[in-house]
């Protein structure tokens, strides 16, 4: 028997890739690591290392955790411009 084949790595639109870069780099802007962001959220580290990575999606809810931790307003994570 064959082994199970690999999955192919998720392909990312560019739109939440820029979602990912801006969100990483909010939080290094901060001055947080991803363990003290699990914490004040109440989260295990992996949760935040997999919204980072694009693992897991983002949904409104917890966007709106991560701006107000980072202090950063929501458009900055989701705006079309440089620096939204």
């Amino acid at each position: 028997m064959d082994p199970a084949p690999t999955p192919r790595p998720q392909q990312v639109p560019p739109s939440y890739r820029r979602f990912l870069e801006r969100s990483k780099s909010a939080r290094l802007d901060a001055g947080l690591t991803q363990n003290q962001v699990a914490v004040a959220l109440r989260r295990p580290q992996s949760f935040v290392s997999k919204c980072e990575s694009g693992e897991r999606r983002v949904d409104i809810v917890e966007l709106e955790d991560f701006a107000s931790l980072y202090k950063r307003p929501i458009n900055f994570f989701v705006g079309r411009g440089p620096g939204s």
